[in-house]
């Protein structure tokens, strides 16, 4: 009995490694081959004379109000003290996870404003920014008229006010500037070039390899990255900023910290310089950082060069737009290319997939519902052949509780890999405990099958004694078994 079992058990557990492997999508990452030349990791921006160092200035900030198409939000103005003249201007374009100007930027807009460069930081219009719904197009329009009303401020040079954009930021940026004049000068930081869906998987992948998870978890990547969201939206995912990129004449700096292991950061200069020589576009600097991250820092600090160098850039334009060197700082590398990512297949779509959830959750909690109501009835008979009970509660709970793992086992390396930490503890114990209680499942829902057939075999008797038996019997194989295709879908099982 005991080897049919395990033997049986050991053929299902394969089978669902294999079923799973074959739904497909897979993830396979092209290695990244090209390189850029970095000429010298002296970053200075060469030939500038005569600037401003960061710390010339006190800085005063005050808040305006920006007027947008049908709301309204508030910027605020870092100014120099006491600097003569018409000043430069740059209009800051948030990214992901920041909105508000008490939050975003604060370092670089004192930067900036200390050496005589005033800084417009604007709030982030909600209204077309949500999780589900973004409308870059309709978020440049927003950041343009701030950039009118920087031109307009008394002391502001309105031939030489820029934008500077930082990741999602990125793909608002260069639809602001293309074909555009008024935007005199475009920085870019930690742009991703690429669509968000692919950015997102590149991110990911990334972030998870650092940590050091299994190879199945990274299988899962596509799957959930590139299906259809649940509810619909996120039609953004599928933006693309290259068409915008080949129209942008303005100088442009290119800036990515070799600590971001979010971004594409050999592919992006590239692909830059690349749009920019479509466009007619000589006019770019890239500048590479060391162990700086997303936005240029190294433990919370605005890394000095960095500050030193966008000043530099800034007063020396448009001198500065081909200055020498034109590639310097740290060595970046780059593992993979961020491609596009493919679509799961029709039965794993996101509407498809929280039904499926959804739909085996409920039939697992069935059984224990009838049970209460035949209790609270009085009806104490039993509802399952002897035997049956225990193997069918241990598969439909095992079932769910490795789901519930493996929520938590996601969310706990999302965490461990947003803080570039690791604990081989978590990753691989972790990952081990949820595969132990699916494979416990499994091999509950094996008994469970043998005592059903050995009743029917020996003693004639049937697994359920009544209607609510052969519903709770039901119910809760067919929800742990829609459960247990799940998890092996998200590689929960291993393959062979």
């Amino acid at each position: 009995m005991r080897y049919r079992i395990a033997l049986t058990s050991a053929v299902a557990v394969v089978a669902l490694g294999i079923l799973g492997g074959m739904a497909g999508p897979g993830w396979d990452p092209v290695p990244l081959t090209e390189t850029i030349e970095v000429e010298t990791p002296d970053t200075t921006i060469g030939g500038v004379q005569d600037a401003d160092p960061v710390g010339t200035y006190d800085v005063a900030t005050s808040v305006v109000t920006v007027e947008l198409a049908g709301t309204e939000v508030e910027a605020q103005i870092s100014e120099p003290v006491g600097a003569e003249g018409e000043r430069p201007g740059v209009v800051f374009v948030h990214g992901a996870g920041t909105g508000r100007f008490e939050d975003a930027f604060v370092q670089q807009a004192h930067a900036l404003a200390s050496a005589g460069v005033v800084a417009m930081v604007p709030n982030k219009n909600l209204e077309t920014y949500s999780t589900r719904t973004r409308d870059y197009p309709a978020m440049a329009s927003d950041y343009l008229r701030s950039v009118e009303l920087l031109r307009g401020l008394p002391g502001v040079d309105p031939e030489r006010v820029g934008v500077y954009g930082e990741s999602e930021g990125s793909w608002v940026v260069p639809v602001m500037a293309a074909d555009n004049p008024a935007v005199a000068f475009v920085v870019l930081v930690a742009a991703p070039v690429v669509t968000p869906r692919e950015q997102a998987a590149f991110a990911v992948d990334s972030y998870l390899r650092n940590t050091g998870v299994p190879v199945e978890v990274l299988r899962s990547i596509p799957r959930f990255v590139g299906m259809e969201f649940p509810g619909g939206g996120f039609e953004y995912t599928r933006f693309e900023v290259q068409p915008f990129q080949q129209r942008m004449r303005q100088p442009v700096l290119v800036v990515y910290g070799t600590g971001d292991a979010a971004m594409p950061t050999v592919q992006g200069a590239l692909q830059l310089v690349e749009d920019l020589t479509v466009a007619g576009n000589p006019d770019w600097t890239v500048r590479y950082y060391e162990d700086a991250n997303h936005g240029i820092k190294v433990d919370g600090v605005l890394v000095p060069e960095f500050a030193r160098d966008l000043v530099d850039w800034v007063h020396g334009l448009p001198e500065a737009g081909d200055a020498r060197p034109r590639v310097a700082g740290d060595e970046p590398y780059q593992r993979f290319v961020a491609a596009p990512v493919e679509r799961p297949r029709w039965y794993a779509e996101g509407d498809l997939l929280v039904a499926a959830l959804a739909a085996a959750l409920l039939a697992v909690l069935v059984g224990p519902v009838l049970w209460v109501v035949r209790r609270a009835r009085g009806r104490r008979e039993r509802a399952l052949a002897p035997g049956i009970r225990g193997p069918l509660a241990t598969m439909a709970a095992g079932a769910v509780g490795t789901l519930v793992l493996l929520v938590a086992y996601l969310l706990s390396v999302a965490y461990l890999a947003q803080n570039y930490r690791t604990s081989t503890l978590l990753v691989q114990g972790g990952w081990l405990t949820v595969r132990l209680l699916g494979v416990t499942a499994v091999v509950a829902g094996v008994v469970l099958v043998y005592r059903i057939l050995d009743g029917r075999r020996l003693r004639a008797e049937p697994a359920a004694r009544t209607a609510a038996g052969e519903w709770t019997l039901a119910t809760a194989v067919g929800g742990a078994v829609l459960l247990l295709l799940t998890l092996a879908y998200f590689g929960v099982f291993p393959p062979v």
